[in-house]
């Protein structure tokens, strides 16, 4: 059942492999523009998904709800936290260790091939849609191992947990996912992407990880109030 999700772990990891290990040979300058090219790349990819929103008061309360809750249980400190935890016991001295994992795993995981994949996939045992993901999300990790290091790869495990979730999910409560409910799904994680673009490019720091609550409140609301 979790075919689809499998490959596109390895996937994953397989790129960022690549692309640590081809840091080590690239010029400091080159890793700065390639972190330019991802923010806007990144920037770009959170306008598309934005642009699915059908209800912006539900996305309103929903980011504030949930910003307040990040903010309140301090998510983004103990997710720092973890990080720094796990470059100890990995004795690496990568200085951008968390932020690597934190906007890897939005990057792969919120979006609608993640979405629509895992639901395929636990609804009719279709793997199509994340075998195609699987191959985008590996270039893309060959450039975001290169930029961050070690982060990207262990943002494959939350990617791993993320998806068979959605997969597990969708196979018990397949009804619950209706297309209405999807696209606030990837309108919200499309502001979150929009955060991380702003942070890779130094425009504004934003607390992305403090936000993430958000995405279980839009759903909520979405099934509470409705289109």
């Amino acid at each position: 059942m979790f075919l689809g999700t499998f490959v596109n772990t390895a996937a994953v990891m397989t790129g960022s492999l690549i692309g640590i290990f081809f840091s080590r040979k690239i010029p400091e300058a080159v890793t700065g523009i390639i972190l330019q090219a991802i923010g806007l790349c990144t920037l770009a990819i959170g306008i598309t998904m934005i642009l699915k929103l059908e209800n912006i008061l539900i996305l309103i309360f929903s980011l504030i709800i949930g910003g307040i809750v990040g903010e309140i249980t301090s998510l983004e400190e103990r997710l720092d936290g973890l990080g720094d935890r796990l470059k100890k016991r990995l004795k690496s001295s990568n200085s951008r260790f968390a932020e690597g994992l934190v906007g890897s795993f939005l990057i792969f995981c919120i979006g609608s091939m993640t979405i629509l994949g895992s639901l395929q996939e636990g609804l009719y045992g279709d793997h199509t849609l994340l075998f195609t993901k699987s191959m985008l999300d590996g270039f893309a990790a060959i450039a975001l191992g290169a930029a961050f290091g070690s982060g990207v790869f262990f943002s494959a495990f939350a990617l791993l947990l993320y998806q068979c979730f959605l997969t597990y999910v969708a196979k018990l409560a397949g009804t619950l996912f209706q297309p209405y409910i999807i696209n606030q799904i990837i309108a919200m994680g499309g502001l979150l992407i929009l955060g991380i673009g702003f942070n890779l490019l130094n425009i504004k720091k934003i607390k992305t990880v403090n936000l993430l609550p958000g995405l279980v409140f839009i759903v909520i609301f979405s099934v509470i109030f409705g289109k």
